[in-house]
């Protein structure tokens, strides 16, 4: 099949994207559908594909055509029923470019998915330090009493500066 050796030789040009937009909301990077049609577009013309992407009943698809056989390749993701005019919006814009994506292999990390919504590491406090800085028990007490699961240096230490602070 000729679409097949096409898109080969369009994917050596193509290489890696570069995720040119951010989602402030996750503050990861994507690839901005605009800016992905600006780069795949150009090489893939040169390669004889053209790429649509039409929705059918509630389909959004990308379709990469061979214009010298009319061979064709295709990737679709189901909408559903989303009525909000914006909702659908982001959503169409979303599914094309990850349809998109998907066909061509690019690579990519998920960012804005599995990553986005990964859960927060927080740093903990270094305890000793805080307590060590305790010029009176007061303060010890409330540096110590917001410690969740103290480690034994630091009840040691709390016993050691108590018998020390007034």
């Amino acid at each position: 099949m000729e679409i097949y050796k096409k898109l080969l030789e369009a994917k050596k040009e193509i290489g890696k994207i570069s995720k040119d937009s951010t989602n402030p909301f996750f503050k990861s990077k994507y690839f901005d559908i605009n800016g992905l049609l600006e780069h795949v577009e150009p090489i893939m013309q040169k390669n004889g594909l053209l790429i649509l992407q039409p929705i059918e009943a509630e389909w959004v698809k990308t379709q990469i055509f061979d214009v010298e056989t009319g061979e064709k390749v295709a990737s679709e993701i189901h909408l559903g029923s989303i009525t909000d005019p914006q909702k659908l919006g982001s959503a169409i814009t979303y599914y094309r470019r990850y349809t998109l994506q998907s066909l061509l292999g690019l690579q990519a990390e998920d960012d804005d998915g599995n990553k986005a919504s990964a859960p927060i590491k927080v740093q903990r406090p270094n305890y000793i330090k805080l307590m060590t800085e305790c010029n009176n028990l007061e303060s010890l007490k409330t540096i110590f009493a917001s410690i969740k699961g103290a480690t034994q240096q630091e009840i040691e230490l709390k016993d050691k500066l108590k018998l020390t602070l007034k």
